[in-house]
């Protein structure tokens, strides 16, 4: 019987990865290759940020992988002084939400923006972002 491979693609993302097993798991290395990616729903045309493999408007799992570009707005965010465990020496750092028009991203803003220099309405684009550990994420950077 031939070993059956785990793909943990996921365990690569995020500064504390809670998920190493997901239907997306393509994201992780479109991260490697500097690529924010989402989904979109061949039936529907529903978007997703994060990426989802499974429509929950019509139900199907008819995806196409589409890249975060250009500009977007911020809409809201939020200066975060204390943080879930595994996340204590990144504080404080901002998430952020940001409107790219036909769909919204969550996360954060990149840690080299000033307080005084984060305003709503201003535009940002989405990055990959290479963590000290070797970890893979993204933020906002202003644009």
């Amino acid at each position: 019987m031939a070993e059956r491979k785990v793909d943990d693609r996921f365990k690569k993302f995020g500064t504390v990865s809670f998920t190493s097993i997901s239907k997306v798991n393509d994201f992780v290395d479109q991260l490697e290759q500097g690529k924010v990616m989402g989904t979109k729903c061949k039936d529907c045309g529903l978007t997703f940020f994060p990426p989802r493999a499974d429509c929950y408007k019509c139900l199907k799992s008819n995806m196409e992988w589409f890249e975060v570009t250009g500009h977007g707005k911020l809409l809201t965010y939020s200066r975060l002084e204390y943080g879930p465990v595994g996340f204590e020496k990144d504080l404080p750092y901002a998430i952020a939400v940001v409107d790219y028009g036909g769909y919204k991203v969550f996360g954060r803003l990149a840690g080299d923006l000033p307080d005084e220099e984060i305003k709503v309405g201003m535009e940002v684009k989405t990055i990959v972002n290479k963590l000290p550990s070797g970890q893979l994420n993204y933020v906002f950077q202003k644009v």
